[in-house]
């Protein structure tokens, strides 16, 4: 029986006592989120110990936020008075996200994502990536200064043509990208329609990876449309995108805003977070390679939104979606298995649940998936152009680190997130970024990590941001606006 959903910490009764981010906080996140993302962006595909380092620095700066955001809410739930109040102006937090993306538009056109268009395509697509950006920049801009939606949520529109549009040349001009994830996933599709299991394929022309499909099978059959319908899975992936990205935007729309503001600052943030997902730096090569997180996004995105309207059944089929797609998206299940909005038995029902969705590959050749999808990539060599710490100790130091340290560092920071949640039972966008976390710290010591990995760390902080309640101040004339119990941003 599926237990009763329980209240959301951050739909608790409203208290004074908590401490709120002082206004320019939420600017910090997204410049250190915008600097991750064009520093991931120059990795593809190149070491260089000073990207480690930036993503080390950057992973210390989100555990002391998750950490600092429990601490807060926690006094908060104990009516810690000393904690104090600070309310952001709306001007501040509508001004830190338009400034982000005029930033983001500069860094898309200096800083060259990796790509095999000619020059000239490449100017091209990140021109109408910058000129999104700024658009919603303005968007956001007006929205601030008149106060009323409107402005942000046409610039949302626009940008998401431009996203579109971009990707439509990305697709045209580069037909058939070397990558061993396009080359696998095209021809996973055709072989689901011939009735073949992808476990058990080879990949004709396959620069990389020739004999083994290493995800798990829901990515393909979840994209296998964009081929079926189009010709390319890109194309799914594209509108995978657009459909987290709305889940994005209704995540922060949801519930009643407090206050009488025509500019809910939730709202405004949820926009913007969405607005970011599309035009985040390294876009172009995303969409180019056929990286397969925005389909992750999309689940995790779909499940936060589920979990706020209180939709249980839905959300869990939206992480069991996930879970069938992509291995590692496993290791979230504990942490959401402790906290009392989600529980330990809806966790195990949607890992139930998942593994009914993979069961048919399973049975037809378990020899086969899980040689794809466990044991080679256990025992799959070390890239050494990846950035992080494993290949850094290699490159710096001429030294393999053991299996059981990178688990450890791994189960540690796995363990420490469980005990905190459990604890002090955060709200949904804390929550998110303890799972931002876990993620982050298992790219730096895995063996192979690129763009794409860091973007889905990325992307859970931005859906962190669209689920944070914000508070409202009230229009002249009208009662002061309560402050919400549970702003961690």
């Amino acid at each position: 029986m599926v237990q009763p959903a329980t209240a959301e910490p951050d739909d608790a009764t409203r208290r004074p006592g908590l401490r709120r981010s002082s206004p320019p906080s939420i600017g910090v996140v997204l410049l250190l989120l915008t600097i991750g993302m064009a520093v991931a962006t120059h990795s593809v595909v190149r070491y260089k110990l000073w990207i480690v380092a930036v993503y080390a620095v950057l992973a210390v700066a989100l555990g002391l936020w998750v950490v600092a955001g429990s601490v807060r809410q926690r006094a908060a739930v104990n009516h810690d008075d000393s904690a104090g109040t600070r309310v952001a102006p709306p001007h501040w937090i509508g001004g830190a996200i338009s400034a982000t993306f005029v930033l983001v538009a500069v860094i898309q056109v200096t800083v060259r994502p990796y790509t095999y268009l000619t020059p000239g395509q490449g100017w091209l697509t990140r021109w109408i990536y910058a000129a999104s950006a700024l658009v919603l920049a303005v968007g956001i801009a007006l929205a601030t200064l008149r106060r009323h939606l409107l402005p942000a949520q046409i610039a949302l529109g626009l940008a998401a043509i431009g996203y579109v549009a971009a990707a439509a040349l990305l697709i045209h001009w580069d037909p058939a990208p070397k990558i061993d994830v396009w080359v696998t996933l095209q021809q996973a599709a055709d072989g689901i329609l011939d009735g073949k299991n992808m476990y058990a394929q080879n990949w004709s022309d396959s620069p990389g990876v020739q004999d083994a499909f290493t995800y798990l099978p829901f990515t393909a059959l979840l994209l296998a449309p964009g081929r079926w319908l189009a010709g390319d899975v890109r194309w799914a992936l594209v509108v995978v995108t657009l459909l987290g990205v709305l889940a994005v935007y209704l995540l922060g729309r949801t519930g009643r805003s407090a206050g009488t503001s025509r500019l809910p600052l939730r709202s405004l943030a949820g926009t913007g977070a969405a607005g970011l997902l599309l035009v985040l730096p390294g876009t172009a090569t995303q969409v180019e390679q056929a990286w397969t997180e925005p389909l992750l996004m999309a689940c995790l995105a779909g499940w936060a939104l589920m979990v706020r309207r209180r939709k249980m059944l839905p959300a869990m089929i939206f992480l069991a979606l996930g879970l069938a797609s992509k291995q590692h998206l496993a290791v979230l299940l504990p942490v959401l298995a402790v906290w009392p909005v989600f529980g330990w038995r809806r966790a195990v029902m949607t890992g139930g649940m998942a593994g009914v969705f993979m069961l048919p590959w399973f049975i037809a050749s378990p020899a086969d998936m899980i040689h794809d999808t466990v044991t080679m990539l256990i025992d799959f060599q070390p890239l050494i152009f990846a950035n992080t710490l494993f290949i850094a100790a290699i490159n710096e130091l001429s030294w393999t680190p053991p299996f059981y340290l990178t688990g450890a560092a791994v189960l540690i920071t796995l363990g420490t997130a469980v005990v905190r949640v459990h604890r002090q039972q955060p709200d949904l966008a804390n929550v998110l970024r303890w799972a931002a976390m876990v993620l982050l710290v298992a790219n730096l010591v895995n063996k192979q990590a690129f763009y794409n990995q860091y973007w889905l760390v990325a992307a859970l902080v931005l859906i962190s941001l669209a689920a944070a309640r914000y508070p409202q101040q009230a229009q002249p004339g009208s009662e002061p606006a309560p402050v919400s119990d549970t702003a961690t941003v």
